[in-house]
């Protein structure tokens, strides 16, 4: 495994690699990667670090475990690799951006753009064995990206937080609402999207709010 992470995440949140957690968590990564199929690839575990640096996010979404068939997971909750038939979820997402902002739905499911320009993507597991969904939950990953969360939170101000769900609107109690923008709404599966998913208007309020604060918006 060839897992690198972007320096001003190395310099805001690297004391969680020293942890007892950390190194056990690594551990089992590796062996389950030696020994079983697992996504996303090693060198893309970091990805959404990678692609956008600490001082660069505008906005954080949160996700809740990588996807876990061939060839969809590149390390950015909800994303996957051009070429990829859309999952549900991400379909419903580019429904509600082009109701909401008009925009059309893309070619390419890859949000790696979105990544380039500030939205930290984040699954809150970042590991997964093939076709195994939830397969790495609870083995450290939680408390490596709830302290992300919390640093983002503590050391940057005027962040989007959009939260998806339960499980993402769970991790609320670590930002401070004071600082930051928090979005909420039911999660985009097909279960729930009905729910109050369509409509959220999440995309444009976004935009609104970085406008608000001087902040360029993103280009969705």
């Amino acid at each position: 495994m060839n897992v690198t992470i972007e320096e001003s995440w190395k310099h805001h949140v690297g004391a969680e690699f020293d942890k007892p957690y950390f190194e056990n968590l690594i551990q089992f990564v590796h062996e389950e990667y030696r020994n079983h199929t697992c996504y996303p690839p090693g060198k893309l575990i970091f990805n959404a670090f990678n692609l956008c640096p600490f001082d660069k996010v505008k906005v954080v979404i949160i996700g809740q475990d990588p996807y876990h068939e061939p060839g969809q997971a590149q390390g950015l909750c909800f994303s996957v690799n051009d070429g990829v038939a859309f999952p549900p979820s991400l379909v419903n997402i580019f429904k509600e951006i082009q109701a909401d902002l008009g925009i059309p739905i893309p070619m390419s499911g890859s949000l790696v753009r979105w990544a380039e320009q500030g939205v930290l993507l984040l699954n809150a597991t970042l590991t997964v064995r093939a076709h195994q969904a939830g397969s790495h939950q609870k083995h450290g990953w939680e408390e490596f990206t709830d302290a992300v969360i919390r640093t983002l939170s503590a050391d940057r101000k005027n962040i989007v937080f959009i939260l998806w769900g339960s499980y993402a609107q769970s991790k609320a109690q670590l930002i401070d609402a004071s600082k930051h923008f928090i979005l909420r709404s039911p999660h985009p599966s097909p279960l729930s999207a009905h729910r109050g998913f369509f409509g959220n208007h999440h995309f444009s309020l976004a935009n609104q709010y970085l406008k608000r604060e001087g902040l360029e918006p993103i280009e969705w």
